[in-house]
């Protein structure tokens, strides 16, 4: 059954915790669509893991939508979330609600997502008033790396834990229907979690959250550059890819791959006439 922002309330009415996971291709998003997992967020990450920039700063509304289209063709089931990528929405309401537009029709997403609090509530408003769903994001948001100097923990202090709060209860009356809130001290987002209605999504935010969202290739070890504190490896799969494709190098090399089974015949006296 789809998964919808329905699904979302409900499992915060009742309890229950929802995973989402990144994805940013056909093969990968049914993959996961397929384990059971709630939601696939076609996170501006895809800058850092499928374009190897050093920040989401670059990432633009056509690699949006282009890895976004993608995921959608391979997931059913699951809520599809797209981020929308760096001066998509900060620049104007209306830019934002366009942009927003653009993912739902050309991405074929489920619901949007942006970063920041109360001043980004004017456009998470007219999104929402648009028809689309809005998923909010606070704490550490990538793409004010610059202003905060670098990838580092949010509300440490009074002031910024105050703010953080205020923020979430804004953005919730702003109509988003979830929250992710990354890299912020587990008791400061469990406050926060249970100061709204609506679900928190944890990311290096601790077990309090109503859900846990993490970068797909962090979660299976296959992406190396760098690794949060946060990051759980569930297996290794880069190192079997590694292991893989030099098995390949030196079966071809040696002349042991293609074998038979993995060749297509052809009748002999045809090949004959052939000389």
């Amino acid at each position: 059954m789809k998964v919808t922002v329905n699904t979302f309330k409900e499992a915060k009415a009742n309890n229950k915790k929802v995973t989402m996971i990144t994805a940013y291709d056909y093969s990968t998003a049914k993959l996961i669509d397929e384990s059971g997992i709630d939601s696939i967020l076609v996170g501006d990450s895809l800058g850092n893991v499928m374009l190897g920039y050093e920040d989401t700063i670059s990432v633009t509304m056509e690699d949006m939508i282009h890895h976004g289209a993608a995921v959608a063709r391979g997931a059913k089931n699951a809520l599809v979330v797209v981020d929308m990528p760096f001066m998509s929405y900060q620049t104007s309401v209306y830019d934002a609600v366009v942009n927003a537009g653009r993912l739902m029709k050309e991405a074929r997403a489920n619901a949007v997502k942006l970063e920041g609090g109360a001043e980004v509530c004017p456009q998470i408003k007219a999104i929402t008033d648009a028809g689309i769903p809005v998923c909010a994001h606070l704490g550490l948001t990538p793409q004010s790396i610059n202003a905060f100097g670098g990838f580092k923990v949010q509300g440490k202090t009074e002031m910024a834990a105050r703010k953080l709060i205020e923020d979430a209860k804004a953005v919730e009356a702003a109509g988003a229907f979830a929250v992710v809130l990354e890299c912020v001290p587990e008791k400061l987002a469990t406050l926060v979690t249970n100061s709204i209605g609506i679900p928190t999504i944890g990311i290096g935010a601790g077990a309090g959250c109503d859900g846990q969202v993490l970068v797909y290739a962090d979660a299976v070890g296959m992406f190396s550059d760098f690794t949060p504190k946060f990051v759980k490896k569930f297996a290794n799969v880069g190192e079997m890819m590694k292991q893989a494709f030099a098995d390949y190098d030196r079966e071809v090399k040696e002349g042991t791959f293609p074998t038979a089974e993995q060749t297509y015949k052809i009748d002999e006296s045809i090949i004959e006439k052939l000389y």
